[in-house]
């Protein structure tokens, strides 16, 4: 039978914390019957001000299965809830929130998720129940939840929500998780990219007890920031290289507009040409670098985590060899296509053609040279990265050659040397 530790951070929150503990207490026999037989509740005072930790100690004094932590200062959100999976003893782990959002009567359904063989249960508030989730709040869940869709191609509803379980054998995976109110979407992130098996579970939200501790715009944007530095800690090229798609493609579109404007006799430079002529080079020369920068720091990470190189742009490779494998040949391609260009146009002009009909062409010859040694120098840097990266796997491979006892067996002529030693 499986045992469950469910974690309750609390701060400040004496009009709600008695009747969320009665509640979590209370929920005990349903878990009995989906498995789930050992059962301790663990609330963390967080450096309380108010009567929190009183009433809960009140509580512990008549229900064993209860066990109060009391910060002596506020640590945050999230450090509270590390302090709970550090002390708790199940094989389960669960947490939700004090004020009363969360409802703890759907704990069965989510630890039943996990003995059916999930790593991590999510209690999901987007997923069709019941929600009184204020409209700017559901917003943003939905923004974060597509966000992670897009930066750990794995659709998760609601990647913030405040009510889990999981098994207590996947925090090593899992950490270091932040001290405060972005753990939640930092745990989803790494969850995502360390191929944690997760599912979510539907649940009902409901209005708070109290006054809201959560800002939209402060803590949107913290929620934001950890996200993409976390999964760039992982899988750089999947955000860079969708960005450097970008710009490379807004260029490819400014520039044929230029072309074909010049290829209908269009000599002058109107200003909108001009601010065509500026974004396309500039997105150009920046979604190269943001694409290949995101190839190299894939070697990087996989450098740094001792594990194999992720090619996770889609999701698979699209050719059998990574791309960046021909950013030497296509470096080499656009340097040698540049400075074709750029000799036929000094040619042609040094020959009597009007410059304003070469401008245009000296522009390509400078961006693709440029393009062209940016590549191959990122090549370079790959290819010493590859390098360094396999150098373990290599010395551990001849070594178990040398270390092996079984016998050589020589093929072809024996060498003169060691007939004339055995001699």
């Amino acid at each position: 039978m499986a045992s469950i530790s469910v974690v309750i951070p609390a701060y400040n929150e004496e009009s709600g914390i008695a009747e969320i503990v009665e509640r979590v207490l209370n929920v005990q026999s349903k878990l009995a019957e989906v498995g789930v037989s050992g059962f301790e509740l663990i609330v963390v005072d967080d450096g309380s001000r108010d009567k929190t930790a009183q009433i809960t100690r009140k509580i512990a004094e008549s229900n064993p299965a209860l066990r109060l932590i009391s910060h002596p200062v506020n640590k945050g959100y999230g450090a509270a809830l590390k302090t709970g999976f550090g002390c708790a003893e199940g094989d389960l782990i669960g947490f939700l929130d004090a004020d009363g959002t969360y409802p703890p009567e759907y704990f069965p359904q989510l630890c039943e998720a996990a003995l059916n063989g999930a790593d991590l249960v999510i209690g999901s508030r987007m997923a069709g129940e019941d929600s009184q989730m204020p409209m700017t709040r559901r917003a943003g869940n939905l923004f974060f939840a597509n966000l992670l869709s897009i930066v750990g191609r794995q659709r998760v509803s609601d990647s913030a929500s405040g009510m889990r379980v999981f098994k207590k054998e996947i925090l090593e995976r899992i950490y270091p998780l932040p001290d405060g109110l972005n753990l939640t979407p930092v745990m989803s992130t790494r969850a995502v990219h360390e191929n944690v098996k997760m599912t979510e579970v539907p649940i009902p939200y409901s209005e708070r007890v109290g006054r809201s501790k959560l800002s939209v715009t402060q803590d949107g944007t913290l929620f934001l920031h950890s996200m993409l530095w976390t999964a760039l800690s992982y899988n750089p090229v999947r955000l860079l290289g969708i960005l450097g798609l970008a710009g490379i493609g807004l260029a490819l579109i400014c520039g044929l507009g230029l072309f074909i404007a010049r290829a209908r006799g269009v000599q002058t430079l109107e200003p909108w040409n001009v601010v065509a002529l500026y974004i396309s080079a500039i997105s150009g020369v920046i979604g190269i670098s943001l694409f290949a920068l995101g190839a190299m720091f894939n070697y990087l990470v996989s450098l740094f985590h001792r594990s194999p190189v992720r090619q996770g742009l889609f999701g698979r490779p699209i050719f059998k060899t990574p791309v960046e494998y021909y950013f030497g040949w296509i470096g080499l391609f656009a340097l040698l296509v540049g400075l074709g260009i750029g000799l036929v146009s000094l040619y042609l002009g040094l020959h009597g053609w009007d410059m304003n009909r070469l401008w245009l062409y000296g522009l390509a010859s400078a961006m693709s040279i440029l393009v062209g040694v940016q590549l191959i120098i990122y090549w370079v840097i790959i290819k010493t990265l590859e390098e360094v990266s396999q150098r373990e796997v290599k010395i551990a491979s001849e070594m178990q050659l040398v270390e092996s006892d079984e016998p050589v067996a020589w093929s072809g002529n024996i060498p003169s040397e060691l007939t004339a030693m055995e001699q």
